[in-house]
């Protein structure tokens, strides 16, 4: 186990290398940039002056050039200070991440939390009126657009019944403290953790319940249940577990979304999360920022790889590493 994590983490130095010029290039190339951006639209502002103003920024550099400057830099823990919000990139992903991350992991833990039992419900009970409104249930949430579904929520919760918070993160003007401000702070997160988890119960819903169809139809069930095995033994031994092994592997893969913030739902309710500050980096070219940001979702999503293998050793003993 030891060496194939070690060979993991020197495959995943090479892949960073790789991924990290990529995404460099790919902003490099991006139409308009920093300077263009707040230039706009002001006469005053000379061809003259603007060359000046990319060289300030180093934004006049070219792919190679540029792309070396930054690896030089990131190497030592150094990616730049933001364009738009004149402070270390790294210090405001530390800042920012923890609001998405809380705002995702609640809503991610309730999704799997009314997802995996109704998916073995509904795979328990094929073909049944259960598995049909389960899966209309988990139908209706992938195709409900997360825009919509958090207006129809501000205009029944927060407009009319006046009963929860429209936006923000905290009420205004209350100089809140300990644990009045952390209700607070629930109060505020309710509809946009009701949004996370309705549109995105139903993937694994329908995930869980065809792979526990998959298994339930395999030899051994079968053979555990001709010999007489009790169902749920059947279901939470011998089923279950295997089919909790390619849901180890969503899971692991979803690490990253829990800190890299939506974009959409926190525009939506103004929360000061990591989402909603790559969207005003993404519309303002911010270089540095979006580097940061692109590259702590890199290294998040090999992390979770990389977990997903080792997990799979824990819910399948089968598994070994050599």
């Amino acid at each position: 186990m030891k060496q194939y994590i070690i060979r993991r983490i020197l495959i995943s130095l090479v892949v960073l290398f790789g991924v990290s010029f990529i995404l460099y290039a790919i902003i490099h190339f991006m139409p308009g940039d920093f300077v263009t951006t707040i230039t706009s639209g002001n006469p005053s502002i000379t061809a003259e002056m603007k060359e000046k103003l990319k060289e300030l920024y180093g934004v006049d550099k070219g792919l190679i050039e540029g792309y070396v400057s930054w690896a030089k830099a990131a190497l030592h823990g150094d990616f730049g200070t933001s364009f738009v919000f004149k402070e270390p990139v790294v210090d405001i992903i530390k800042d920012k991440m923890w609001v998405s991350f809380w705002l995702s992991f609640i809503a991610f833990a309730i999704q799997l939390a009314i997802a995996i039992p109704l998916g073995v419900i509904a795979a328990r009970k094929q073909y049944s009126k259960i598995d049909y409104g389960i899966v209309a249930l988990a139908l209706a949430g992938i195709s409900l657009p997360s825009f919509f579904f958090a207006a129809v929520l501000q205009k029944i919760f927060a407009m009319d019944l006046g009963i929860l918070p429209l936006q923000g993160m905290v009420t205004a003007r209350k100089n809140l403290q300990g644990f009045p401000l952390i209700l607070d702070m629930a109060k505020h997160f309710i509809l946009p953790i009701t949004v996370f988890v309705v549109t995105g119960m139903g993937a694994w819903l329908r995930y869980t319940r065809n792979n526990m169809l998959e298994v339930l139809n395999a030899d051994y069930v079968r053979t555990a249940r001709a010999k007489g095995v009790p169902e749920r033994v059947v279901i939470g031994k011998h089923a279950f577990r295997n089919t909790l092994i390619p849901i180890v592997t969503m899971i692991g893969g979803s690490l990253p979304s829990l800190f890299a913030g939506a974009i959409i739902t926190e525009g939506l309710f103004s929360i000061d999360g990591l989402g909603n500050v790559a969207l005003k980096a993404v519309n303002q070219g911010d270089i540095p920022f979006l580097m940061g940001y692109f590259m702590f979702l890199a290294v998040l999503t090999l992390i979770g790889t990389l977990i997903s293998d080792i997990l799979y050793a824990v819910v399948d003993p089968r598994v070994k590493y050599n």
